[in-house]
């Protein structure tokens, strides 16, 4: 019976998983965390092939796949600092307002995908939309604070604005 080729997703697992979780546990200083975003590197490449990317023969597999999880790395590290912050938020509100455990789930989740989706922004749109959305500057006042022209503070809103609606949020 002829046996059939192995995917090669299936040999890098094989032959890189050990190895990039003992990466990860070094970075992270947690076996846990390791392990789930070792499995999430290998996750997101089977992914990437299911979208019709399939993995290119690597000279470098390790490299690969370290810049792979030093992605997803750098993500659960702005998810822990986003929580970080809600639950301080939290904490300093009265217990009756608190919201149910259901609904901070929710609200870390869409507090996470928000910064996912602002992260992508060049920088200054970044800041000039966060000055106007949080801290509610006039777009003079947001220009004289960027060191740009109210002009530009037009641009960057536009650019933030329109992203938000490419990635299905409104601000």
């Amino acid at each position: 019976m002829p046996v059939a080729p192995a995917h090669p997703i299936a040999d890098l697992y094989t032959e890189h998983h050990g190895w990039l979780h003992a990466w990860l546990r070094k970075k992270l200083g947690c076996s846990n965390h390791a392990a789930d975003l070792a499995q999430d590197t290998f996750l997101r490449l089977l992914t990437q092939e299911q979208r019709g990317r399939p993995l290119e023969p690597l000279r470098q597999p390790r490299a690969y796949l370290a810049t792979v999880a030093h992605g997803l790395v750098v993500n659960h590290w702005r998810r822990l600092e986003i929580e970080r912050a809600w639950l301080e938020t939290l904490a300093s509100r009265p217990e009756s307002l608190a919201p149910s455990p259901e609904e901070r789930s929710l609200l870390l989740e869409a507090l996470c995908e928000l910064g996912a989706l602002l992260d992508r922004l060049n920088p200054k749109a970044r800041s000039a939309f966060l000055m106007a959305q949080l801290d509610g500057l006039s777009y003079i006042e947001i220009a004289g604070h960027l060191g740009v022209s109210e002009r530009m503070v037009k641009k960057y809103m536009a650019q933030a604005m329109l992203h938000c609606l490419q990635s299905g949020l409104a601000p």
